[in-house]
């Protein structure tokens, strides 16, 4: 698991760990039962506190995204597929009402932001095709 953390980013070190586990998830490198590397070993890996990593896994924890099993270390969780499609929709809606929110702030026209969305949208498909295509 590789994870690169950005000082310049402005993002605390535990978010920029939840985000990025987060994309790993969506784009098909780790997938449901996946076992995550122990908070120490992550830690000691990014050369930055446990205590910052743990507060990550917490926060992944609370968001249902992995579970901890008590001896046995982190694991990727299914999708949270109790909450209804409305729901997970609401949230995502949300999600893009902040980042178009932050995108007026910054200035930047709705093409701009459509263009960004694409190119996104391409990079994490590409990434599930090659996850699928190697296996």
């Amino acid at each position: 698991m590789h994870i690169r953390l950005e000082s310049a980013s402005g993002l605390p070190v535990y978010q920029q760990v939840v985000d990025q586990i987060k994309r790993m998830i969506a784009a098909g490198t780790l997938r449901t039962g996946d076992r995550l590397p122990t908070v120490r070993e992550l830690a000691s890996q990014l050369i930055v506190n446990p205590n910052t990593i743990a507060h990550a896994y917490q926060s992944l924890e609370r968001d249902k995204v992995i579970e901890t099993r008590r001896g046995l270390g982190s694991f990727i969780c299914e999708p949270d597929s109790q909450l209804s499609h409305t729901a997970r929709l609401k949230q995502v809606s949300d999600l893009i009402d902040k980042a178009l929110v932050e995108a007026h702030h910054l200035n930047i026209d709705a093409d701009e932001v459509r263009k960004v969305l694409e190119q996104r949208l391409t990079i994490l498909n590409d990434d599930k095709d090659t996850k699928h295509d190697s296996k």
